[in-house]
């Protein structure tokens, strides 16, 4: 069970990390954030889908085509926290080494987008508000790996919910 959550766990972070570094080196480029969040959910997904195959792995060949709700969650559970520290790792790296300004374009693109969509001056306000709490938590590492988790690990929460109801298998008590 270790070597499949292990794995699992380390392909899955790879696959979250390189594409989030991937995807943020191309928003901050361009300044264009808006598309990004959506091809980022859909790489947590496909990330996560590891959950179900290390289950199910387990499942089938090590644990005689059994695996009981508790066990496939806790396989789950481990295989997102690995993937979700990768991600955390790859972020406090990324923004602290290369994009310490990452807020800073971020909140612009923010205000930007609300005026662009006629927002009204105290709704413009309340953005730039939000984005100066946002940038005041920032300044915490704690609340950036926080945060952090806070975007990714429900995901894989989900996922490993839904892996283990759908892969849950008893055996067959005899009479």
């Amino acid at each position: 069970m270790k070597k499949n959550i292990i794995i699992c766990g380390l392909i899955g972070g790879t696959f979250l990390a390189v594409f989030m570094l991937v995807s943020v080196a191309a928003c901050y480029r361009n300044e264009d954030f808006e598309g990004n969040m959506w091809l980022g959910y859909a790489s947590m997904i496909l990330a996560f889908s590891l959950i179900f195959v290390g289950v199910k792995n387990f499942r089938d060949k090590f644990n005689e085509g059994f695996v009981s709700f508790g066990q496939a969650f806790k396989m789950g559970l481990f295989i997102s926290l690995i993937a979700s520290s990768m991600y955390v790792i790859a972020w406090l790296i990324d923004y602290y080494v290369f994009i310490p300004d990452f807020m800073d374009k971020y909140g612009a693109h923010v205000i930007r987008e609300a005026a662009r969509e006629g927002a009204s001056a105290t709704e413009i306000a309340q953005k730039v508000s939000d984005v100066s709490q946002m940038k005041e938590m920032y300044q915490s590492p704690l609340m950036v790996v926080l945060i952090t988790y806070a975007e990714v690990l429900p995901v894989g929460l989900i996922i490993s919910l839904i892996s283990a109801l759908i892969l849950k298998r008893k055996p067959e008590t005899l009479l």
